[in-house]
């Protein structure tokens, strides 16, 4: 597959989708020429298959590494993670002339660029995503960041990547849950920017890891061409991208961490998006129909369990950062591939939406 370019003026940079590009990522790396010290974050699960692999490339090429792990899953998005982690980089003497690489699913990302963002005010960083969701999604487009109680992603900074490296290969060391998890971010693209997309993904095995570099590459190429048009989230265009992240976010911030992927969460909010859709978009029942059985396909949730609490839902979903100055601003689809920014969503809507999920589709 050819690359795909995110282009952002100085701040543009390549995104390389080939299978077996970990072993490669020492001399990929140095041909940026941004850092001959690198600080490679990473957590516990994905350092035990690729850690080796990348660190053994890097070195090869002439680069030096210092590794700093964290444990896996969203609690490790917080501010006691963040300084650890600027205090462990400061320990082995790196400094504005070094670099980042994240190595691991959208937490090590977030987590991993926002030090990038804030050690010595900023240093350049490498994206090397190992779950579909970061191939997909969270490593293109520069937003990094960490959790509060209050709610995900409260804090952070916008700091693009210097380069994405995703190697398909890595998703074959993945557990089914969070192998299928991933698909939630591939068919919200599908469903706000390639309505085609939606049969072909219907074709694929669920249960095989070897995922077409192609269909990657053109999921990146959607979310790339959105971030390009807003990279701030100021024009409104990239909020698409929150399609079934409102309510979704609201239910993953409603439980424990680790007891719903982040996946699992945006499947239900993507079901009641689409019930909105249909309430306030005029949404065909037959494509909220199509999108629903492809959730479906994956394995991925779409009732509400009685043990997570409607209010407490709500109450998350108000706290979230893509409301302004209070107005609800909520993503709907007019049809499949056509979405769009809404501001016609009233408390009442997002209540029936929560109780929508509690039934079966």
């Amino acid at each position: 597959m050819p690359d795909v370019t995110v282009d952002l003026a100085d701040r543009s940079y390549r995104v390389i989708v080939e299978n077996g590009a970990m072993p490669r990522a020492g001399a990929l790396i140095t041909e940026l020429g941004i850092a001959r010290r690198f600080a490679v974050i990473s957590d516990d699960n994905v350092a035990r298959h690729h850690l080796g692999t990348l660190v053994a490339s890097l070195e090869s090429a002439g680069l030096e590494v210092t590794t700093h792990i964290v444990p896996a899953g969203e609690a490790s998005k917080c501010f006691d993670r963040t300084a650890d982690l600027c205090a462990s980089l400061a320990t082995e003497r790196h400094d504005r002339s070094s670099a980042v690489i994240a190595l691991g699913g959208g937490v090590v990302g977030d987590l991993a660029g926002y030090v990038a963002a804030s050690f010595y005010r900023g240093v350049p960083f490498v994206q090397i995503p190992t779950t579909i969701v970061s191939q997909v999604d969270s490593s293109v487009g520069g937003k990094t960041g960490i959790n509060l109680p209050q709610g995900k992603n409260l804090v952070g900074a916008f700091h693009q990547p210097r380069l994405v490296i995703v190697d398909p290969d890595t998703l074959q060391t993945l557990p089914s849950r969070e192998f299928r998890e991933g698909f939630a971010e591939v068919i919200k693209h599908a469903a706000i920017r390639d309505a085609a997309m939606i049969e072909e993904l219907a074709t694929l095995d669920p249960g095989s890891p070897d995922v077409p570099a192609g269909l990657i590459a053109r999921n990146i190429a959607i979310k790339a061409r959105i971030v390009e048009e807003d990279e701030r989230e100021t024009a409104g265009t990239r909020a698409l991208l929150n399609f079934g992240h409102t309510i979704g976010h609201g239910i993953e911030a409603a439980v424990p961490y680790g007891e719903l992927l982040h996946g699992e969460a945006i499947s239900l909010g993507l079901r009641a998006a689409l019930f909105l859709s249909e309430r306030h978009g005029g949404l065909d029942p037959a494509d909220s129909a199509r999108i629903l059985s492809l959730l479906d396909h994956f394995g991925l949730p779409l009732v509400l369990g009685p043990a997570i609490s409607s209010d407490a839902v709500l109450d998350r979903v108000s706290r979230d950062k893509k409301f302004a100055a209070g107005a609800i601003r909520f993503v709907l689809l007019r049809a499949a591939g056509d979405a769009y920014v809404s501001s016609d969503i009233t408390p009442e809507d997002l209540a029936d939406a929560v109780e929508c999920l509690r039934r079966e589709p």
